[in-house]
């Protein structure tokens, strides 16, 4: 009963600030997770499910729209969702990661009360603790624009997404203990599209038409390259980001990464393949989906097209070629290149580098020397309250440290309304892919080598795409510009998984002296308590 009350608390402030504000529309979602049998690669696995679905149910939203959304939990472990690209403007509160979010108990829930505040695009959500990841409960996401706001591009016949990665046969607890030994995660057994194996699944057509592909790799520890039989894609958008529209024969899709493709059903009536293939692998995995034309006169035919594998350049190209629209719109009615980035001086360099090392004789992930460890209490939570001996600021440096690797809860400040420059240094053989919650950045320079400040002479000031999540090629490095305007308590990481669960993870809290509402809101009502969190009491709103 108690809480009801506070769920109902909760909508009521909110419904009673719409009526006296004329606030954006509300959306409504109840969600229960499950466990159930899946068979995406032809075993039988305990996938965890919503409502039944898996992959989960697709959120369809518009600009500022506020979403509502129930969470139940009947697992037996606990659970939390987080908004891969979400920005969650003033509002890490819902950020549903550990360090901001206690976790939902299993028979309990909890109700997500999220804006997506001056976003459009396309993104997804995914289960955040553990390796959960691994056993399903993610779906798409996307942001419409308003009505009022134009686009780029003509309306589409169809929109489609598309959620691909690779798969693994074993369960998510098994996946949990190899990692958990001290080991990595062997090679993935397959690669699935939207929960299915090879020609699982099939997306209509009808000849002469345009049709929006919104694809996302919400997979583990590979990236995919993207490419469908006889047709050309014209990207269009990366991340909430209305791109240059070029066109490509084939995509490279990176860890947690997100685009829009346009593609014409301008071929001969009949089917063709969707091909996902893995990238930088010596041993590559292929599947398929596939494009039915309503008047199909025949099934596919031919094999497969095939994509680059190991080629580095080649994706590193495609990478550069993928630039900012500056004419068009984005979720206000102002050109997305009338915000000029480049013009902007930096207030901080920081440098990221990721290593690999052994700790305590297990296999560890590490930036800047330290390897990540959770707290007993969400640093949110700690932060708010005023908790000591959670969590120290600066535990993380700005640069790396040459030494080798330790455990640390890593937290680094940052101030509110700072510009700041950010070099991902990877000097490992394989490809990294690095997410921040809360934040768009701009991505200016990648190149391979060591990075030095004369790097900057080649950075891209003028179009450069902006986005939440970037690659960073093997012995190579990758420029960000970020503007820190988000207050909260932000998560630093690694999209591979098992780095990512392993310690190549730390958290940006961006910090406002003013403590206003008009920097971030209060603690909800509805917050779960845990940890040395328990039994404070949270500022009603």
């Amino acid at each position: 009963m108690g809480e009801c009350k506070s769920f109902c608390s909760v909508i009521l402030v909110f419904l009673l600030a719409a009526c006296a504000s004329g606030e954006d529309p509300y959306r409504f979602f109840n969600w229960n997770v499950t466990y159930g049998d899946i068979y995406p690669l032809g075993v039988k696995q305990q996938g965890i499910l919503i409502n039944g679905q898996f992959p989960g149910p697709q959120i369809d939203s518009v600009t500022n729209d506020n979403l509502i959304i129930s969470v139940f939990n009947s697992l037996d472990e606990p659970f939390l969702l987080s908004w891969n690209g979400i920005q969650q403007r003033r509002n890490s509160w819902q950020d549903g990661v550990y360090g901001t979010n206690c976790p939902i108990p299993p028979g309990k829930n909890f109700t997500y009360v999220l804006q997506v505040k001056d976003q459009i695009g396309s993104y997804f959500y995914f289960p955040s603790l553990g390796l959960h990841k691994a056993a399903g409960g993610y779906g798409g996401f996307q942001i419409a624009s308003r009505s009022v706001i134009p686009v780029p591009f003509p309306p589409p016949a169809g929109d489609y997404t598309i959620l691909a990665g690779d798969w693994y046969k074993q369960n998510h607890t098994d996946l949990k203990a190899i990692l958990d030994s001290g080991s990595d995660l062997p090679f993935p057994d397959g690669l699935l599209v939207n929960g299915r194996g090879s020609n699982g699944y099939t997306f209509n057509v009808d000849q002469g038409k345009t049709y929006r592909f919104r694809i996302s790799n919400v997979g583990l520890t590979t990236s995919i390259n993207f490419r469908i039989q006889g047709h050309k894609m014209l990207l269009v958008e990366v991340e909430g980001t209305h791109s240059l529209q070029n066109t490509y024969d084939s995509l490279d899709i990176h860890l947690g990464q997100s685009y829009s493709v346009l593609v014409t059903a301008d071929q001969p009536a009949q089917d063709y393949y969707i091909v996902v293939s893995t990238r930088f692998t010596s041993q590559v995995l292929t599947t398929t989906s596939l494009i039915h034309y309503s008047n199909s006169a025949g099934s596919v035919s031919g094999p497969p097209p095939g994509g680059p594998t190991t080629q580095i350049d080649w994706s590193l190209e495609q990478a550069r070629s993928i630039r900012r629209n500056l004419t068009a719109s984005g979720p206000r009615p102002n050109p997305q290149g009338s915000y000029h980035y480049g013009m902007i001086n930096t207030t901080r360099t920081i440098r990221l580098a990721n290593s690999a090392p052994i700790i305590n004789g297990k296999q560890r992930y590490a930036v800047n020397g330290v390897s990540f460890i959770p707290a007993d209490t969400p640093l949110k939570l700690a932060d708010y309250f005023k908790i000591s001996g959670i969590f120290s600021l600066g535990s993380v440096s700005d640069g790396p440290t040459g030494g080798g690797g330790y455990l640390q809860t890593s937290v680094m400040a940052a101030d509110f309304r700072g510009y700041v420059e950010i070099v991902f240094e990877n000097a490992e053989d394989t490809l990294q892919s690095w997410h921040i919650d809360g934040h768009s950045f701009f991505v200016v320079g990648m190149d391979g080598g060591q990075w030095s400040s004369a790097n900057r002479l080649s950075y891209n000031l003028r179009d450069t795409i902006s986005r939440s999540t970037v690659q960073v090629y093997p012995n190579s490095w990758t420029a960000i510009y970020m503007p820190l305007d988000n207050v909260g308590m932000w998560n630093v990481r690694s999209e591979n998984w098992a780095r990512q669960y392993l310690g190549q993870q730390f958290y940006l809290r961006v910090y406002s002296p003013a403590n206003s509402w008009r920097d971030e809101y209060p603690i909800p009502t509805n917050a779960l308590l845990c940890g040395r969190a328990l039994g404070h009491s949270k500022r009603p709103q």
